[in-house]
């Protein structure tokens, strides 16, 4: 059997380039954050994790050039040998310090920072425990690691606490990993009631904060500050690529433990590290995040009045109140990829969501929302969500008519 037959088999991109409804790879033109140029074509960007709107900010953009003409291009090499600047240590001073931990290491990209830090700690004699709704990142770590490996369903406590019980009666080393906020679904984990278990039973928590940080709390450190646990977190994950509009990760936790994930994480030993720019992006984001709360209550703020507008218009969202991300709710697979693309004429950028990301039938459209949004981009998204639902079916043109001007109000 030839290895390469399997991609001769995969058909299903080319249908739908073929049909003219292909969603991915496309390629802006000009972007300034919340409004993009695709093929010639102006859009409202509502696909974007940018929820604070700083790869645009002035300080953040600075200080990525200043860094670029002190430092060059790239440090080519691994932070384990020859790719470790000053400025890198200085960005995980400055997070441990922000995330309330005693150390923090940083990798060249988010999914590397999950890949690296669950497989350098979790054993053969380990058990790990995933939430289903988990992201990639987490999954393919705990695929690289050599620990027994079991996914409890979403968000619930009595699954989790089943594999809890077995992991303490098999005398098993236990981490339980989620996501602070899910990134499709827009919801929370129950932290408190996760937090419980975890002390009750004797397991580690780690939360990947990617969606979270720089959004919820009070100082902008995540879900779990959002709940008050920020020190009930044993190591916290999260990501440079959305609130800090630049590129890379970290994990903070213990001393001892970052000592040790320094020594073991094969994404960090065997990875050039995070370019100077970028390093120095996430620092001036980092004190944006840190001296400017009213950004991230704007970001909520407007993604409050788009959940509380499609709502009225007649669609079905989900996510938790306090959530950047709004997944509008379609089912069937067809069907939603011909709204992502009615959207797109009408002028808004959408991210289509389906299998494996989501089970077969939940297929979504999934917006989320920036503090740079203005009121009258809040308007437009509401009009024309409410436009390209009646023209795909999705709403009538009777329901469309009558609530379209009162959600934009």
């Amino acid at each position: 059997m030839d290895l390469f037959s399997k991609c001769d088999g995969f058909t299903r991109a080319r249908e739908l380039q073929a049909a003219g409804v292909y969603p991915y790879f496309l390629p802006l033109s000009e972007t300034e954050g919340t409004e993009v140029e695709v093929n010639g074509r102006r859009c409202v960007m509502i696909g974007s994790n940018n929820y604070l709107g700083l790869t645009h900010h002035p300080e953040v953009m600075q200080a990525a050039e200043d860094a670029l003409r002190r430092y060059g291009t790239s440090c080519s090499g691994s932070r384990f040998l020859n790719g470790t600047l000053e400025l890198h240590e200085e960005l995980e001073r400055r997070l441990a310090k922000f995330m309330g931990k005693e150390a923090a290491v940083c990798f060249s990209t988010g999914f590397q920072s999950n890949l690296g830090a669950i497989s350098a700690i979790c054993g053969k004699d380990d058990l790990i425990l995933c939430d289903r709704e988990d992201h990639a990142s987490i999954v393919d770590g705990c695929r690289l690691s050599f620990a027994e490996v079991r996914r409890w369903r979403h968000n619930d406590m009595a699954d989790l606490e089943a594999q809890l019980q077995r992991g303490q009666q098999a005398g098993k080393g236990m981490l339980i990993v989620v996501d602070g906020l899910y990134s499709m679904t827009g919801d929370l984990a129950e932290l408190p009631s996760i937090v419980k278990l975890a002390r009750h039973y004797g397991a580690r928590l780690m939360v990947d904060e990617a969606h979270s940080i720089g959004v919820l709390g009070k100082n902008g450190r995540g879900a779990a500050e959002h709940f008050g646990l920020d020190d009930d977190a044993d190591l916290v994950m999260s990501t440079f690529s959305k609130s800090f509009a630049s590129l890379g990760g970290f994990l903070a936790g213990p001393s001892n433990v970052i000592h040790y994930v320094r020594h073991h994480a094969r994404s960090l030993i065997f990875s050039a590290s995070m370019t100077p720019a970028s390093t120095a992006a996430a620092l001036a984001a980092l004190h944006v995040i840190e001296t400017r709360a009213d950004l991230r209550r704007r970001c909520l703020e407007v993604a409050t009045k788009v959940r509380n507008g499609l709502r009225k218009i007649g669609f079905q969202t989900g996510g938790a109140t306090y959530s950047p991300i709004v997944p509008v709710h379609i089912g069937d697979q067809n069907r939603m990829f011909a709204m992502w693309k009615t959207l797109f004429e009408c002028g808004l950028f959408t991210n289509p969501v389906t299998q494996p990301a989501v089970p077969v039938g939940a297929d979504m459209i999934r917006t989320s929302y920036m503090a740079t949004h203005t009121d009258r981009h809040v308007e437009q998204i509401l009009e024309r969500f409410a436009e390209a639902g009646a023209r795909v079916g999705i709403l009538s043109q009777s329901h469309e008519g009558a609530n379209a001007h009162e959600a934009a109000s």
